[in-house]
């Protein structure tokens, strides 16, 4: 594999923080370029492209947006997860997710970061406006940033609901104070992001995995049009995506989350992480969902991990289970013992989390800073096409659903059977689907919410419906004179 020499360029600065270092033996670099971070010959710097690069490198270092917010938000106020670590361990934020006892001065970097990223997004769009350049490249650039910007506001929109819409540069703070939007008005906004990024980019990089596609634009898409119960909209985004032939299942689920599965030709948006000789692009994602032991079993800090109602909610023999959950006591799949419990402090943990051993041993590095997030894969387009079929009472919809059991029981016939019947079990059967296709991945919440269940499921953690937004920082509130509420 061939080494890079990395030039970070000044333009960048804002856009990345400084890495997490540590040392290491193993001189084989990962073959690929790190978004955000120009290599040598790339880029003129100053260009439009250039700052369409440090967008990605924003995604990666912006707290909230991609590091240990993201399941806080996304997966630990789910049935399916809880704080985990120790008891004591960040035990002030555990009641405020796990138990929903919001609070206003907990969780602002989530509110910050993805703000700070829109607004870095308006100022790569507002320079391309002002400079009347029409050329494809540059157009492009301004498609990435839109379909950046959307994703940002999906994120707030669920987490949020009611967010102000900001698309000018920020010169001065009172430039970012505005009161805010209603949901329809938000939507209304990453629609017209998306449509505008779905006409204008690639189909795919080549040379640079992880740069938002056409795939991208029109997965959020149809994903938000599902929320607002759009099923036809849904269903036409869905199988735009499926037609365009860019995209298919991986064989293997286990190896969809190993490091062979990145950038795979399952993913439609990754966040994409690297390790390097002394460097590590990445941040505490990761590390901070590894298993929590001494010695070789030192992998992290322990955090988000499965619970009891997730390890029973798979069907007999669902070889998902053993790929997203791991066992203290138990055979890590790579012929290792996990220590039991105690003396590990939890049961389960995510083995989504998890590394190669070989590999981790190569680099001498136990915790986890290589492996990308994936955003979207085709699985969950697949599966927005089958429940927007389903309800649209179109006989596609079971195949739709077939597709993505047929790779989880993995040539084993006598598992995970066809789903057929009426809407009504098909239905449930999707929603069983979603749920332990992407268990610990952050969809489980927002699904709940979403069909209306979440208070039935979540009401005996102290769930109540209020409960399904979280609260604006009182930073955000403070800083903005009363203007936000």
């Amino acid at each position: 594999m061939k080494k890079y020499k990395f030039i970070i360029k000044l333009s960048f600065i804002a856009a990345l923080t400084l890495p997490i270092l540590h040392s290491c033996n193993n001189d084989d670099f990962l073959d690929m370029k790190p978004l955000g971070v120009a290599t040598d010959g790339d880029l003129a710097a100053g260009g439009f492209e250039e700052k369409a690069f440090g967008l990605y490198g924003k995604i990666r270092t912006e707290g909230g947006v991609a590091d240990w917010n993201r399941y806080w938000f996304q997966s630990i106020r789910s049935d399916d997860a809880a704080k985990g670590s120790t008891p004591t361990d960040a035990s002030t934020l555990g009641n405020v997710m796990d138990s929903y006892q919001y609070a206003t001065t907990e969780f602002a970097s989530n509110w910050n970061g993805h703000f700070s990223l829109i607004y870095a997004c308006n100022d790569l769009i507002v320079d391309i406006e002002a400079s009347g350049l029409k050329d494809e490249g540059t157009i492009v650039n301004s498609a990435e940033a839109k379909a950046i910007r959307a994703f940002a506001y999906f994120d707030l929109r669920r987490d949020y609901g009611s967010v102000p819409i900001i698309l000018n540069k920020i010169i001065k703070p009172s430039d970012g104070i505005k009161a805010k939007n209603t949901v329809a008005e938000v939507d209304a906004q990453i629609i017209t992001d998306l449509e505008f990024a779905a006409a204008n980019l690639p189909l795919n990089w080549p040379a640079y995995p992880g740069r938002a596609t056409k795939g991208f634009a029109n997965s959020l898409l149809a994903k938000l049009y599902l929320y607002q119960g759009n099923y036809a909209k849904a269903l036409a985004k869905s199988e735009e995506v499926i037609d365009s032939g860019q995209y298919a299942l991986t064989s293997s689920y286990e190896t969809l989350f190993s490091e062979a599965g990145d950038n795979s030709k399952e993913s439609i948006f990754e966040v994409q992480f690297l390790r390097l000789e002394t460097t590590d692009y990445a941040n505490n994602y990761w590390e901070s969902q590894g298993v929590r032991g001494t010695s070789t079993w030192d992998l992290g800090w322990g955090f988000n991990v499965p619970t009891t109602d997730l390890v029973n909610a798979y069907e007999t023999g669902d070889p998902r289970k053993a790929a997203t959950i791991l066992f203290s006591g138990q055979d890590d799949g790579f012929g290792n013992t996990l220590p039991a419990s105690p003396p590990l402090a939890q049961k389960y943990w995510n083995k989504k989390a998890y590394t190669t051993p070989s590999i981790r041993a190569s680099y001498g590095v136990n915790k986890n800073f290589w492996k990308n997030i994936k955003i979207i894969r085709y699985a969950d387009v697949l599966l927005i096409a089958a429940e927007a079929a389903n309800e649209l009472g179109n006989p596609k919809a079971a195949s739709y659903l077939e597709k993505v059991r047929a790779r989880a029981r993995g040539g084993n016939s006598d598992l995970l059977p066809a789903i057929t019947g009426s809407q009504t079990t098909l239905r449930a059967a999707i929603k069983q689907e979603r749920r332990v296709e992407f268990a610990m991945e952050g969809e489980r919440f927002y699904d709940l919410v979403r069909w209306g269940q979440a208070t039935s499921v979540l009401g005996g953690l102290g769930y109540q419906d209020k409960n399904k937004y979280y609260p604006i920082p009182q930073t955000a509130i403070d800083q903005s004179g009363g203007i936000l509420i």
